[in-house]
């Protein structure tokens, strides 16, 4: 995705909000699917609905920030501005960027690299000797576990997942550790092979590198948004 736009912006908004506000865990209404096949299903909501009012919290500002954006931007902008505006609502917020290289087993010598830009925000309970806690802010999560060939039941999957997320560490390994697992199966039936970058090693290294970087974000980014 090279930008986003204002209304991809207004449509994480309401993907996350429909998921916030949906009824109680029940398994999926579209599909037919068997027993085995709605255990990670429900064990997904049950991960995404265990949120805290910390992390309530940050989302409900961020998504007020995403909603008075006034046009598109280009996607390290856009995080960079949603960074500042935390920041100006008190929070300890980062935008961290990490490196991943990726190996093909057949061949060490062929690999490539990506990188990747997120949002942090380091809580602190009111005992300040407490380690602080690590919160992951992503704008587009869902893309990341999105597949070209679905089997059905992957597909409730990743519907279930919001656009936008905002969670722990624990959580986000809970998650990825499900949906690589369940993706490596959807793989598997299609007759295809698992490519080392849906390996949850790989997934996890764009969040959880201890690696990460802090990058500098400007008091003044001009998006052209409402200030």
């Amino acid at each position: 995705m090279d930008s986003i736009t204002e209304e991809e912006l207004l449509q994480m908004v309401r993907d996350f909000i429909e998921s916030e506000s949906a009824s109680p865990i029940s398994a999926p209404s579209s599909k037919a699917l068997s027993h085995n096949d709605q255990l990670p299903y429900l064990a997904l909501q049950e991960i995404l609905r265990s949120a805290s009012e910390t992390e309530a919290g940050v989302l409900e500002k961020l998504l007020m920030h995403v909603r008075e954006m006034g046009i598109a931007g280009e996607p390290s902008s856009v995080k960079k501005w949603l960074v500042r505006r935390l920041k100006m609502d008190g929070y300890e917020a980062s935008l961290c960027k990490t490196s991943s290289v990726c190996t093909f087993s057949r061949t060490k010598d062929l690999q490539f690299s990506g990188d990747y830009e997120y949002i942090d925000v380091m809580v602190r309970d009111s005992n300040d000797d407490q380690k602080p806690t690590r919160l992951i802010v992503d704008i587009d999560f869902r893309s990341h576990f999105e597949l070209a060939r679905p089997t059905a039941t992957y597909k409730e999957l990743t519907n279930t997942i919001p656009s936008v997320f905002v969670g722990t560490e624990e959580k986000l390994k809970k998650i990825i550790s499900l949906l690589c697992s369940a993706a490596g199966q959807s793989l598997k039936q299609r007759g295809l092979h698992i490519p080392p970058w849906r390996k949850a090693s790989y997934m996890q290294s764009k969040w959880l590198s201890e690696d990460y970087k802090k990058v500098n974000v400007s008091p003044n980014i001009d998006l052209g948004v409402g200030e």
